[in-house]
């Protein structure tokens, strides 16, 4: 503890912003902050590290270790950990809700238009167009996390292969299978001999991890929600869309809160807006029980994603490099990401139905794999533009 306080005096006189300008980035970040969780991290590398000088390289590349390494949203975390790194506690929570509440409002926006409107023939053309689009923008996605996450790893490709036949097959993803995955490679490439000797980080990370793997589905609706979308955020490896297959699972399958085509809506609209895709659990809770089951969902969700990232960082530099814990999560991410990979084939069926919806998922993967630097706000578009004009033709 006494030398923590040299250091931070130190580290004082250097500051050159305030939590404040920190909190007023990240919300305009929320803003307009377009192009998924890759984007939304060089713009904070772009910004922070090389124009403003706020935050130094190393604790980027601290913060961003980190929030590849935990579950949940990567760019959300990234965001917590940067106001951490010079405001705690308190910077890392106001950081983190700056980020999040602008495309939080923006969903409930339409969630509300949705549920209005949902039934007339305009929006049912718009989603029409918009969810063939999806599947591809997912497809695509699924192809990059395995190109760069796994490359030729033969374990690694085992367990992607596996758990993307199991997600079809089951038309759902199991959390279990995504932790075992981690757990088989762990044992395989770092046996817990040394792993398991002064591990504070996975004494800090483990006890969350079981408390929001425990709920009651006997309260009602909104401790229900509450409950599945922080196991939902505990649990969930990968990028922002491995929450996808597992929703599904849950608010499709299990607990029958949306229909599948509701579920492909959700999911376009959480393209369609800006900050992290995650964001859709604010849209499906909206849809099942209005603005409190939006905050419900969307602050289960990101809440374990908060303390996944405030806890460890002390120990990160200390902690985080340990081969037991990599290889955990090399296996998780792997198997997360056959989830991906197998629910284009689980939503697809549902929104792939016909020969124009066929060939835009096709066109939009192909455009993506491309023209890198198009952005999938600008596919979705065009693609409801597509909709509107072909759904009257195809449905007359």
């Amino acid at each position: 503890m006494s030398d923590a306080i040299p250091a931070a005096a130190a580290e004082a006189p250097a500051l050159r912003y305030t939590l404040w300008q920190m909190v007023k980035y990240m919300l305009g970040l929320g803003t307009w902050g377009f192009g998924g969780p890759v984007a939304l991290v060089g713009y904070m590398y772009r910004d922070l590290v090389e124009k403003r000088g706020w935050i130094s390289e190393s604790d980027y590349k601290e913060g961003l270790t980190l929030a590849q390494l935990m579950p949940g949203p990567m760019a959300a975390q990234l965001a917590m950990y940067l106001g951490f790194v010079h405001f705690r506690v308190l910077g890392a929570a106001l950081v983190g809700l700056a980020f999040v509440l602008p495309s939080f409002f923006m969903v409930v926006a339409l969630g509300a238009l949705y549920v209005t409107y949902g039934g007339l023939g305009w929006m049912q053309a718009v989603f029409y167009g918009v969810g063939a689009a999806v599947i591809g923008i997912i497809a695509m996605s699924a192809w990059k996390l395995t190109t760069k996450n796994i490359g030729r790893d033969k374990l690694l490709w085992a367990v992607f292969l596996v758990n993307a036949a199991l997600t079809i097959v089951l038309q759902a993803e199991m959390v279990w299978l995504v932790i075992g995955a981690g757990i088989l490679v762990w044992l395989l490439r770092a046996p817990p001999k040394q792993w398991l000797r002064g591990g504070t980080l996975h004494a800090a990370a483990a006890p969350i991890a079981a408390a929001f793997a425990l709920g009651n589905a006997d309260l009602h609706k909104l401790a229900q929600i509450a409950t599945y979308f922080a196991y939902a955020g505990t649990f969930v490896f990968g990028s922002g869309l491995a929450i996808v297959p597992f929703l599904y699972g849950g608010v499709v399958k299990e607990y029958g809160w949306l229909t599948d085509r509701q579920f492909v809506d959700a999911v376009a609209v959480a393209m369609i807006t800006p900050g992290p895709v995650v964001i859709t659990t604010g849209f499906i809770g909206f849809l099942v029980q209005g603005f409190w089951g939006a905050v419900a969902a969307a602050a289960a969700t990101f809440l374990p994603c908060y303390l996944l990232t405030i806890l460890p960082a002390p120990y990160f530099r200390k902690h985080g490099k340990r081969p037991g814990l990599v290889a955990f999560i090399d296996g998780a991410t792997a198997a997360a990401i056959g989830a991906i990979a197998g629910s284009v084939v689980v939503i697809g069926q549902r929104s792939v139905t016909d020969w124009v919806t066929a060939l835009l998922a096709l066109a939009t993967a192909a455009i993506l794999w491309r023209f890198k630097k198009v952005q999938e706000p600008v596919i979705v578009l065009a693609a409801a533009l597509i909709g509107l004009a072909a759904y009257p033709l195809m449905h007359g």
